[in-house]
């Protein structure tokens, strides 16, 4: 992946089905070090095994900031069987980060806040332009292609699939 402009309208290749989670945390006291720089930490050792695991199902993810105060993270995913399954596996990185975050959040007081919304797409129910962008989102997840290939305007993308 470059993070090289590519120049002209592009488009994500991918036309099946895809899900979209985005997930996130908020920190509500910067002294409060204690409640969230474990947080902090846990989804990028969750992110490294994902993405060395190409059977795991995520196909990528885009790390992005809403400000000093917000991180969160958008993945692209195969199935939701798939990203469920990641959740629940005893084996993995989610599950004890998960119960740690949970002591932590009831011990915390309101120190740091969580946040995740799950978006089941089915093929031909999205789209994306990328105008002299680098690879980003859905089409880093994928590929990106020439708008061209799939329809001029957003609409014919969408009915493309």
């Amino acid at each position: 992946m470059s993070s090289k402009p590519i120049e002209g309208r592009m488009t994500a290749g991918a036309q099946d089905g895809v899900v979209v989670f985005h997930i996130g945390m908020r920190i509500n006291n910067f002294r409060a070090v204690r409640s969230w720089w474990p947080v902090f930490l846990a989804m990028p050792r969750m992110l490294k095994e994902l993405s060395k695991d190409p059977e795991s199902g995520m196909l990528g993810y885009q790390v992005l900031l809403g400000g000093a105060r917000l991180m969160y993270v958008v993945q692209y995913w195969e199935s939701q069987e798939k990203l469920l399954a990641y959740s629940a596996a005893p084996d993995k990185e989610h599950r004890p980060a998960w119960a740690a975050f949970n002591r932590r959040i009831r011990e915390g007081k309101g120190k740091v806040g969580f946040w995740h919304e799950t978006f089941v797409v089915r093929a031909g129910a999205h789209e994306a332009v990328y105008v002299n962008m680098p690879e980003f989102g859905l089409g880093k997840a994928t590929t990106v292609v020439p708008v061209g290939r799939r329809g001029d305007r957003a609409a014919d993308r969408l009915r493309a699939a």
